[in-house]
C-alpha cells in the first residue's frame, strides 16, 4: 500500500511540474480575468433569482396575510348573523392562512439575509475583477521583461570560446598583429634602405679615389710623387710599382668589407 502511495505522489508532482513549467503568465493572466468574469455573470444571475426568490415569497405572504384578514372579517360577519358554526369555519380558514402567512414572512426573513450575502459577494467579486484588471496589465509587462532578461541572460551564458563574440575578438587581435608587422617591416625596409644608399653614396668616393690612382699609375712613376712644398722643390724619390699595387689590394680589401 506504502508503494502504491509513493508510486501517486510521484505521478502527481511530475504533472504538477510538467504543469508548471508549461504555464505562461501572460496567458494565465488574461485566462483568470476571464474565468473572474464568468464567475460575476453567475453570481449576478444567482443574485438575480434570490430577489426574484424573495419577492415572490413576500408577495405570497402578503396574500396569505390578506386571506387571513378576509377570512377574519367573514367570521365577524357569520357571527353577527348568529352563524356560529359559519363563523368558526371561518376562523378556521383564517388561521391556516394565518400560519402561512407567518411561515412565509419566516422564509422572507431568511431569504433576505440570502439575498444581503450575495449582494456583498457580488459588490466584492467586481471590486476583486476591477483590482486584477488593473494589475493585469502591469503583471504582464514585468512577467514580458522577465522573460526577456532570462532569454538575455540565456545568450550571455551560451557566449563561449567558440562562440561569434570569440570570434569577432580573435579577428581583432589578428587585425592588430598585422598591422603590427606591417609597420615593422616597413620601419626596417626604411632603415636597410637608407644603409644602401648611404653604402652607395660611400662607394662612389672610393671608386673615383681608385679611377685617380689608376691614372696616375697609368701616367708613369714620375706622375705619382709628393706635392711641392713653398720655394724650392724638393727631391722626389721614385715610388716602385709593388708597393702602388700593395697599397691597391689594401684598399680592395676594405672596400669588399663594406
Amino acid at each position: 500500500m506504502g508503494f502504491f502511495n509513493r508510486l501517486g505522489r510521484l505521478v502527481r508532482a511530475n504533472a504538477n511540474a510538467a504543469v508548471s513549467s508549461m504555464e505562461d503568465p501572460v496567458k494565465i493572466l488574461d485566462q483568470s480575468v476571464a474565468d473572474m468574469q464568468a464567475d460575476l455573470v453567475k453570481l449576478r444571475q444567482a443574485v438575480a433569482l434570490a430577489i426574484a426568490s424573495q419577492k415572490r415569497l413576500r408577495s405570497q405572504a402578503d396574500q396569505a396575510q390578506t386571506q387571513a384578514k378576509t377570512w377574519y372579517e367573514r367570521a365577524e360577519l357569520a357571527l353577527k348573523k348568529g352563524e356560529e358554526d359559519l363563523a368558526r369555519e371561518a376562523l378556521s380558514r383564517r388561521k391556516t392562512f394565518q400560519e402561512t402567512a407567518t411561515s412565509l414572512q419566516g422564509q422572507v426573513q431568511s431569504q433576505n439575509g440570502q439575498v444581503e450575502s450575495l449582494k456583498k459577494s457580488l459588490v466584492a467579486l467586481e471590486g476583486k475583477i476591477a483590482e486584477a484588471k488593473t494589475k493585469k496589465d502591469m503583471l504582464k509587462a514585468r512577467a514580458q521583461a522577465a522573460q526577456a532578461q532570462q532569454q538575455l541572460q540565456s545568450a550571455v551564458g551560451s557566449i563561449g570560446t567558440d562562440s561569434a563574440m570569440a570570434a569577432f575578438e580573435r579577428m581583432e587581435e589578428k587585425v592588430e598583429a598585422m598591422e603590427a608587422t606591417g609597420q615593422a617591416a616597413a620601419e626596417l625596409a626604411g632603415s636597410d634602405l637608407e644603409s644602401q644608399f648611404a653604402a652607395l653614396e660611400s662607394g662612389n668616393d672610393v671608386d673615383d679615389e681608385l679611377a685617380a690612382l689608376r691614372n696616375q699609375l697609368a701616367a708613369g712613376p714620375e706622375a705619382v710623387a709628393l706635392p711641392p712644398g713653398e720655394g724650392k722643390v724638393a727631391d722626389v724619390q721614385p715610388v716602385k710599382v709593388e708597393e702602388v699595387d700593395a697599397d691597391l689590394e689594401e684598399l680592395k680589401r676594405s672596400i669588399d668589407k663594406l
